[in-house]
């Protein structure tokens, strides 16, 4: 079977953790605060806080932006269930944005009108959180300019995208948003087993997130109620979770984080490579906007179902029982059965779920090899119909 995704592991990478389990510590060491730093310098964030995972980054982005009961977060129905279930975790509502038809991000003009109408309703959300889907980065600039003039917050969650650029920069430097959001699971485009990591530009955010990812616990006399006890003295000042990234996962970071650029251009050729096996068949390709450069963490294909004569979900079972892992990214969260129990109902987003309807997935890593890319073709040819070529 060839995958959708697979971490690439070296045999850097293997010692980089071998010399952590012989070391003194296998957590709370200095691989972590390594990791954030050579995180933070590559995409030219001024701090960043390693956690195990995105969905935790979220979690304490949310808390640190103040998001709380009575407040709302809007994002896209296209993603991840963890971009929408952080503001449950604080208390928070929930509601969406649909896509833009053509990047498949959330739509910069829906949102517009989104805003328009909540502004009269008085229920203009809190936070907003921008997912990159797939890699390519949302139009930030136009969402940067609508939250300084309704005054919300921004999360970019960038699970699929460190690597990539917006505008000639890289993401995760919060040119446009508060907070920027890593995912380093295995399939993702680097990995330190399972990991996340939440970058700013505001000190006081990075403080309060720190905080919240170790207990809400400080050692620092500055924030304490009174001076410490002891040498062994330490407050419990928030509530905070166990939220750390062990000095195992950040090993493995800092040598993956050597090969970032390296992996993500290893991805672009395979894209591009897709597009040229792809450019014949009744399907439509991922299109990039002229702004952005993807981290290409996923190729979705989305099927021509008027051309094929075969279901979506024929085409999909298919590719799996010729050896193909195909995946799709991503069910519409608000048909999950949890969300249509807070009242949404199909039909409220149509340009994601006209996405849902169409698209797969196809397998892309950097260690993805071209006569594998030409098996994954062909498969694809028969399942859409077509012989020959």
């Amino acid at each position: 079977m060839i995958p959708y995704g697979r971490q690439d592991i070296s045999q850097a990478d293997i010692d980089a953790v071998l010399d952590v389990l012989k070391s003194d510590f296998l957590t709370q060491g200095p691989q972590v605060p390594r990791f954030e730093q050579n995180v933070a310098l590559h995409v030219g964030a001024s701090h960043a806080l390693a956690v195990n995972s995105a969905t935790s980054a979220l979690h304490i982005a949310c808390l640190a932006l103040g998001l709380g009961p009575g407040d709302v977060l809007w994002t896209t129905p296209i993603t991840f269930v963890a971009s929408a279930n952080c503001a449950l975790y604080c208390g928070a509502g929930v509601d969406f944005v649909d896509i833009d038809p053509r990047t498949y991000n959330l739509c910069p003009k829906a949102l517009a009108d989104k805003l328009e109408q909540a502004e009269r309703d008085g229920k203009l959300p809190k936070v907003l959180v921008a997912v990159h889907l797939s890699g390519q980065p949302c139009d930030m600039q136009a969402i940067g300019a609508l939250a300084q003039r309704y005054g919300f917050k921004i999360i970019e969650d960038a699970s699929h995208a460190i690597g990539g650029k917006y505008r000639g920069e890289f993401i995760g430097s919060c040119r446009y948003s508060d907070i920027t959001v890593f995912s380093f699971h295995p399939v993702k485009i680097i990995t330190t087993a399972e990991g996340g990591m939440a970058l700013t530009n505001d000190a006081e955010l990075a403080s309060k997130m720190a905080l919240l990812r170790s207990h809400g616990i400080t050692r620092d006399a500055n924030q304490m109620t009174h001076e410490a006890d002891g040498p062994w003295y330490y407050q419990q000042i928030d509530l905070g979770f166990n939220y750390r990234m062990t000095e195992l996962q950040a090993a493995l970071g800092n040598s993956q984080m050597e090969r970032l650029d390296q992996f993500v251009a290893r991805r672009h050729q395979l894209a591009s490579r897709y597009d040229t096996l792809l450019a014949e068949l009744p399907v439509t390709t991922p299109w990039q906007h002229p702004d952005s450069y993807s981290g290409l963490h996923l190729y979705v294909i989305r099927l021509q179902l008027d051309k094929i004569g075969k279901t979506h979900r024929q085409v999909f079972e298919a590719l799996r029982e010729q050896g193909v892992g195909v995946n799709l990214h991503y069910i519409p969260v608000h048909t999950q059965p949890y969300y249509q129990r807070m009242g949404f109902r199909q039909g409220d987003f149509p340009e994601a779920e006209r996405y849902y309807a169409e698209a797969i997935s196809l397998p892309m890593f950097q260690a993805l090899r071209e006569h594998e890319q030409g098996q994954v073709v062909k498969v694809l040819r028969r399942a859409l119909g077509i012989h020959g070529g």
